[in-house]
């Protein structure tokens, strides 16, 4: 973490200064906005997070309850979103406080007495080490929006949500400079029930599974119900099943199935119980199932072991559904392009399926951070208005990746253990997709803001695409080893890695021609997408990493002067840019980088855009000149 360049700080570093429409920042909400954000849940709290980096830009969210969530449905947290919080600054504070996922037990009929169920194998939740150094989490959802909420109130434009605030409706007016009228209703307060009108240049629907923003923008969820039901209970009880702290998947002979998942705390635990088939008549009335049938069905599936329930924390009944939105934005289909898309939706408002993967709040979250840096751009003038045409084209493919996984997942669940031709197949299937339930499947397609992989040798390790995914090395000012990727925080930035070839610093060699062209060409993105009078590195944060191990790199002015760029009021130099390897684990090796050096460009979100050698500055050049906007001077 970087701090005191603007000036000595003394109290808690993660508070910054208030400044654009973070200061005087009016307590209600105004009638109009560059932003509105409709639903203060995991998608809707990363965007605001994300854009109260946006100093220059108004955003507010809105909520209809009164206050923050208490108990929130989702619980599962997957790496990838544990490396968003790395991102977002509170990745160690939430896991001190989890429950950490390391295996996962499996538990079927005893085949001497079926009647009984027993551990039929362990599989360790990263069987290979290899797909994150961040672990599988279990968390209260609120704790999670607690961490986002907290960010974004202490960030430049210090976002908080309007409490007491529901979504009626909107319409579009094109031309105008706000052109999204909204229609806000009072949940609270000496208003309820009152309405009143604002009006934004974009609005967010984070409004959940039946969201009024996606009925408003004539957006139709498709998919189906699977008739098949489950009971879900977080409580505290005794009991002498003896995995009943590790994750489980538990299949009975004849009473069905569990997913057990341990919560944090210590004691509290989850439990989806199955309840079995739902007849196509029923009209939802298992939703009506009480808490003591759930309880003496898990009792049933658990047999020879009992639980007893002390306390519920929550209790529902849902029927499994998969669905996804025929688009996510508000521009019909075939007409990208042709107009500005106004209006998003992001989480359940466009993708809903069984709560078993864990992916609903993980997916969702990635949904949020995707919109919100592109309005971030594209409103700071940094990026053309096309770049919003990308997030429903990208979202939408990975929402359907899940609903696909989610399907054969949650089937194999209900699948009766008696059907199963091996045992193992379901541990198997578990062990086999271990990178898509932690969220590294996604692989976003070429586009403006990712180019293709003609260059991807140079780079094996880093698919273009798909998210950067970190190494160890060794920073050359200090001697500390450090995780490279963690560097990257969610302000906003394009980061651009160099990877060197086998010069030192100071000698000439194809990094020090490209960083001289980084840093003085007129066709450098650097030098034509930097805005005037900011710090060199205000878009562009570009890091070199040399073949050596730190005690043959010296830290001086033979390093190439983009990589100690001078920042803040006072111009300090920056040490933090340049880097070494780690002999234990030398990330040329581990990341598959040519020896002649490599570029890796990765955007704000942290997914991989392209891979270049240290010679391709004319695609560089091009590819930005694609993906940013130059603003005048």
């Amino acid at each position: 973490m970087q701090f005191h360049h603007h000036k000595y700080v003394s109290s808690d570093p993660r508070i910054e200064e208030a400044s654009g429409t973070g200061i005087n920042r009016p307590e209600t909400l105004p009638d109009v906005m560059d932003v509105l954000i409709v639903g203060s849940g995991p998608a809707g709290m990363i965007a605001a997070a994300q854009l109260a980096k946006f100093p220059n830009i108004t955003t507010r969210i809105v909520e209809k309850r009164s206050g923050r969530l208490e108990i929130g449905q989702a619980d599962g947290i997957q790496a990838r979103s544990v490396e968003t919080f790395q991102a977002f600054g509170f990745a160690e504070r939430i896991t001190t406080e989890a429950y950490r996922i390391t295996e996962m037990a499996f538990w079927a009929p005893d085949a001497d007495n079926p009647a009984h169920i027993t551990r039929s194998s362990v599989a360790p939740d990263d069987p290979t080490g290899e797909i994150s150094e961040f672990p599988h989490l279990i968390v209260n959802q609120a704790r999670v929006l607690d961490y986002f909420a907290e960010f974004a109130r202490n960030a430049p434009a210090r976002v908080t949500p309007d409490h007491g605030l529901e979504f009626v409706g909107l319409a579009i007016h094109d031309g105008e400079d706000y052109p999204v009228e909204v229609t806000l209703r009072h949940t609270a307060g000496d208003k309820e029930g009152e309405e009143r009108t604002v009006k934004a240049r974009y609005v967010i629907g984070c409004d959940g599974a039946h969201s009024r923003v996606r009925e408003s923008i004539g957006r139709k969820h498709i998919g189906a119900v699977s008739n098949h039901a489950w009971g879900v209970m977080d409580v505290l009880a005794n009991t002498d099943f003896p995995d009943i702290r590790t994750k489980c998947a538990i299949q009975s002979s004849t009473g069905g199935s569990i997913l057990h998942i341990p919560r944090e705390g210590g004691h509290l635990f989850r439990m989806y119980v199955d309840l079995g088939e739902v007849a196509r008549d029923d009209n939802h009335q298992v939703r009506q199932t009480t808490l003591e049938t759930t309880i003496a069905k898990a009792n049933q599936i658990l047999h020879p072991y009992t639980v007893e329930v002390k306390h519920c924390a929550w209790y529902t009944v849902y029927e499994v559904g998969h669905r996804v939105t025929d688009k996510f934005d508000d521009v019909p289909p075939g007409e990208e392009g042709t107009r500005t898309p106004r209006v998003f939706i992001t989480g359940d408002a466009c993708h809903t399926h069984s709560a078993k993967a864990g992916q609903g709040m993980n997916v969702s979250m990635q949904d949020g951070w995707n919109i919100a840096w592109k309005l971030g751009h594209v409103l700071s003038g940094t990026a053309p208005e096309s770049l919003l045409d990308t997030y429903s084209s990208e979202r939408q493919v990975v929402a359907q990746n899940l609903i696909d996984f989610d399907r054969e997942w949650s089937s194999l669940m209900a699948k009766p253990a008696e059907e199963f031709d091996d045992p193992q197949e379901l541990a198997d299937f578990y062990v086999k997709t271990a990178e898509f339930p932690a969220g590294f499947m996604t692989e976003y397609q070429t586009s403006m803001i990712t180019g293709t992989t003609d260059h991807q040798n140079l780079a094996t390790g880093f698919p273009v695409g798909k998210r950067f995914k970190s190494e160890r090395v060794m920073r050359v000012c200090d001697g500390n080893d450090v995780h490279l990727g963690h560097h990257a925080t969610a302000d906003g930035r394009w980061r651009i890695y160099a990877f060197a070839d086998h010069a030192r610093p100071g000698e000439d060699s194809r990094l020090s021609a490209w960083a001289d062209w980084l840093l003085d060409s007129p066709d450098s993105p650097v030098v034509k997408y930097t805005p005037e009078g900011s710090d060199l590195d205000s878009l562009f944060d570009v890091k070199v990493i040399y073949q050596q191990p730190h005690g043959e790199i010296e830290f001086g002015p033979k390093i190439p002067a983009i990589f100690v760029p001078k920042v803040g009021p006072f111009q300090l130099t920056d040490y933090e840019k340049v880097y070494a390897i780690d002999p234990e684990v030398n990330i040329f090796e581990t990341r598959g980088i040519d020896r002649n050096g490599a570029v890796v460009v990765v955007r704000p979100d942290h997914y991989v855009s392209q891979v270049l050698s240290l010679s391709d500055v004319d695609e560089l050049a091009t590819f930005f000149d694609g993906a940013l906007h130059r603003r005048s001077r």
